[in-house]
């Protein structure tokens, strides 16, 4: 009867193996996880859990060993037990691997395949930064409080969970939490019961979740307080520290909403009783929100909306980010990707659901003009010799921490818009449903989706899609020249690369979809550029535009005639071609492919009516042509004359005052204006400011809005004196409210004095700040002293990486100097990286010292030709 036994066994465990996802592990592939049956005891006062995990296991194949994840885990036992009954079939021997971030359990003999149950019994630590099960502080109504969090991605359960922690490795969990009575535990599933100890604690079990990867579970510990509503059948919930609800009222009608068109775009509802939305205060530099699947993780500054200091544009911060973590509810947590290099399907999807539904609820915002802001910060990576493919081969954990970046997101987001755009919003939606119901609870790699998308469309997508996402860089579509006749314009098309590290460079080829248009009101025209080049012909003789609309991923240069005569009806465009345009010029002209007085043109030419999220672009690009000439003040003032000339008429229209009827979409448009003027030491724009600033604390004055305070405040923080910033110190102190007292640490990092900055730098390395808000000071600080910062920070090595994330010193160090200009800094970089960082480690360190060549480039050579054309009278 054993060995008929043993054989059955066999056959199901030859089976599993055979249907699981051939895909990267770290792990041995002999057990696989079903349920883990978690019972977790924190103790947040002394920054220690104790856990018992009782892990529901398939032995695929004999094995004498079994290696699974865990980090900071102390082991008390180990045992192999009968998967119906309790009998003990073996101990374990534990063997720890810190590098690795393994636990090994060896056997006095080989397990054969069946199904058991491994118990396991440890310890580990609680931490103060946001990986695996940590701690944040507050200041409460009566006192200090500590609130207790779980973040996961992208391997960090492993410090609480001994487990298989890799995605493909789905299984169920139930999880039990022995808590203070007082406190309110959350989880992603309802409790399912509550028993009180007599030692006054509190036994908290959760209903069994779905079938999941272990990064997406969660656990939440604290003195909080929850609102509920009905949407669809689900409970959704708001869940703040006490006292903070209300200012949470905003997220949860915003989640109400965005359930309803997500449980309608992807035909699968919500299939979880509840959802709930958790805000945490503190931050960290390298998220702001998490998906765990029914318990979405935010921080507070990106959840709540605090009248006295929060905007329009916080406002449509926090519907956006609840917007792409309830997209991860489908795109990443029903249907996760199998290994970390299809980390875009969560993430680019998430981002595009977003931008998307943000449009559809509120097309009074405008965010449809925002397209070009997630296009251009994909592609000023992209454009870079250090880029990657969206798909990328991911082999260690700091390789999966680096993947989380511009192209993951916003190039991921910009194709998939392209795609959509090429086979149409129907087809698109109809090949997403047909992959949410065929892969629900299950793993998936790309072209899992494009062959879901291709059955819909009725049209060859795959090829495509592999050109964008299986190499690096953007085409770069010339338009040589346009021939009209008989009322056609015949266009000729060559398709090269676009690149700021070698502008001439042999290019990629890539199947470029592309969309024409004669005259702003003609008939679009679609081709799709195959083999590098292609002639199209389109309705009309108006001057041809490409990329109309700018669904397109790519660069459009624009032969000189044809560029001359589009620029002479650029008035007449639709916005969102503007922006394309005004994108284009300038960074084809920083890379000296096109002339740079092309975009000045533009921006000049630019009139005054022109919308609002125009002119709030070309602000920005007049703020980063202006930082290239730090270090030349001679040049830098010639063009902060210039840029303010054209942007003081905008902000003197707008005013700095919301006005009644005044649309939603003008608020981030003025901030941004003052902003940029503030940056180009425009002395009207200051002196207002400060002025402002002195009204409103005369005893008599009325508050100002929460608009009008963070405008004011920013411009006193960029240009503060001694006795400023010791005003604003003090306010930070006396600051009763954490995310205004969060908002005025961050403000003080923010001045464009050396000294002060250093005052900052200094204040980051103490307690005052708190935990998580130092390493933002630091961070904020590198914006415009680079080199300060990064030198302060590498001669603080150690107190520097306790303020940020584990896995994330190998991205912030580099953050920190991605904004010089020095030479010398890349040096300092190559130095860094040798004695820190391991070889596949490197990533965001060669970024940075790519963008310091690319600006000390620009520097040396491109920006002659703005002060050639700056001197020349108009």
């Amino acid at each position: 009867m054993r060995t008929l036994l043993a054989a059955a066994a066999l056959l199901c465990a030859c089976q599993a193996m055979a249907t699981a996802p051939l895909v990267t592990t770290q792990l041995p592939r002999t057990v696989r996880p079903e349920h883990y049956q978690v019972s977790i005891t924190p103790d947040a006062a002394k920054a220690r859990f104790s856990a018992q995990v009782a892990i529901s296991i398939t032995v695929l194949q004999p094995t004498a060993s079994m290696t699974l994840n865990a980090a900071e885990l102390d082991f008390s036992s180990v045992r192999l037990l009968a998967m119906d009954s309790d009998k003990v079939l073996a101990t374990a021997r534990v063997t720890l691997d810190s590098s690795k971030q393994t636990a090994s359990f060896r056997f006095p003999q080989a397990v054969m395949p069946g199904k058991y149950r491994l118990v396991l019994a440890y310890s580990g630590v609680i931490g103060t930064q946001s990986s695996g099960l940590f701690s944040l502080d507050y200041a409460g109504a009566t006192g200090p409080r500590r609130a207790l969090y779980t973040q996961f991605e992208n391997s960090d359960a492993r410090r609480m969970i001994a487990s298989w922690d890799e995605p493909a490795y789905k299984a169920t969990f139930s999880l039990e939490a022995i808590v203070p009575a007082d406190q309110m535990a959350v989880s992603n599933m309802p409790v399912q019961t509550s028993t009180l100890r007599p030692d006054g604690r509190r036994v908290v079990q959760f209903a069994r979740s779905p079938k999941m990867s272990t990064y997406l579970l969660f656990f939440g510990l604290g003195d909080f307080e929850r609102a509920t509503t009905q949407v669809d059948g689900t409970e959704l919930g708001v869940v703040t520290k006490k006292g903070a609800l209300a200012q949470a009222q905003f997220s949860l009608d915003a989640s109400a909403v965005i359930l309803r068109e997500y449980n309608d775009y992807f035909g699968t509802p919500y299939p979880l009783p509840k959802l709930d939305n958790i805000a945490a205060p503190g931050r960290s530099e390298f998220f702001g929100a998490m998906e765990n699947w029914g318990a979405i993780f935010t921080f507070e500054h990106v959840m709540l909306l605090d009248p006295t200091i929060s905007t329009q544009n916080d406002k449509q911060r926090v519907f956006s980010i609840a917007a792409h973590e309830m997209a991860h509810q489908w795109f990443g947590d029903l249907v996760t990707m199998a290994w970390w290099d299809d980390l875009w399907l969560n993430e680019g999807f998430a981002s595009w659901m977003e931008s998307r539904t943000t449009m559809r609820l509120h097309p009074e915002w405008h965010t449809a003009l925002g397209v070009i802001d997630d296009r251009e910060r994909a592609m000023n990576l992209d454009s870079l010799d250090t880029t990657h493919p969206v798909v990328q081969h991911i082999a260690t954990v700091e390789q999966a921490s680096q993947a989380f970046d511009a192209i993951t997101y916003s190039k991921g987001e910009a194709v998939i818009r392209m795609l959509e755009n090429h086979v149409g919003e129907t087809a698109w939606r109809d090949g997403v449903r047909a992959y949410m119901k065929q892969h629900a609870y299950r793993n998936t790699v790309s072209d899992d989706l494009w062959r879901k998308i291709e059955q819909s469309a009725g049209q060859p997508v795959t090829a495509i899609a592999h050109d964008f996402t299986l190499q690096p860089g953007i085409p770069l579509i010339r338009v040589e020249q346009v021939a009209c006749k008989d009322g056609e314009s015949t266009v000729t098309l060559t398709q090269g690369e676009f690149s700021r590290s070698e502008p001439n460079k042999k290019s990629l080829r890539w199947r470029v979809p592309v969309t024409l248009q004669s005259g702003p009101s003609g008939a679009l025209t679609r081709t799709l550029v195959s083999g590098g080049k292609a002639s199209v012909t389109v309705p009309g003789c108006e001057p041809v535009l490409v990329n109309a609309g700018q669904a397109g991923y790519y660069r459009t240069l624009y032969a000189p005639r044809e560029f001359s005569r589009l620029a002479g009806s650029f008035a007449t465009l639709n916005p969102v071609d503007q922006l394309g345009m005004l994108a284009d010029s300038a960074q084809l002209g920083l890379a000296g492919l096109q002339p740079i007085a092309d975009f000045l043109g533009l921006a000049s030419a630019t009139p005054l009516s022109a919308e609002p999220r125009v002119w709030s672009a070309i602000a920005s690009q007049f703020v980063a042509l202006h930082r290239y000439y730090d270090g030349n003040p001679a040049g830098q003032q010639r063009f902060a004359d210039f840029a303010i000339a054209r942007l003081a008429p905008v902000m003197a229209q707008l005013g700095w005052e919301a006005r009644a009827g005044e649309s939603e979409a003008i608020a981030p448009v003025r901030e941004k204006l003052v902003d940029a003027l503030s940056a180009l030491g425009d002395p009207v724009t200051i002196a207002e400011a400060r002025r402002r600033v002195a009204d409103a604390a005369m005893p008599t004055a009325a508050m100002p809005t929460a608009a009008l305070r963070k405008l004011t405040l920013s411009v006193q923080a960029d240009h503060a004196d001694a006795a400023s910033w010791n005003a604003m110190l003090q306010s930070a102190r006396d600051a009763r409210s954490s995310l205004v007292k969060q908002q005025l640490y961050d403000l003080l990092a923010t001045s464009q004095d050396a000294s002060l900055a250093q005052r900052a730098l200094d204040l980051a390395l103490t307690d005052e700040p708190g935990l998580t808000t130092s390493a933002g000071m630091i961070h904020r600080v590198a914006d415009d002293h680079p080199d300060l910062a990064f030198d302060f920070a590498l001669a603080h090595l150690e107190r520097t990486s306790a303020l940020i994330d584990s896995s994330s010193s190998s991205r912030y160090f580099p953050g920190l100097a991605s904004n010089s200009a020095d030479p010398v800094m890349r040096d300092k970089l190559q130095a860094y990286a040798d004695a820190h960082l391991n070889s596949d480690a490197r990533r965001d360190v060669n970024t940075a010292r790519a963008r310091i060549a690319d600006r000390i480039r620009i520097r040396s050579g491109q920006l002659a030709a703005v002060d050639a054309w700056l001197a020349v009278p108009r």
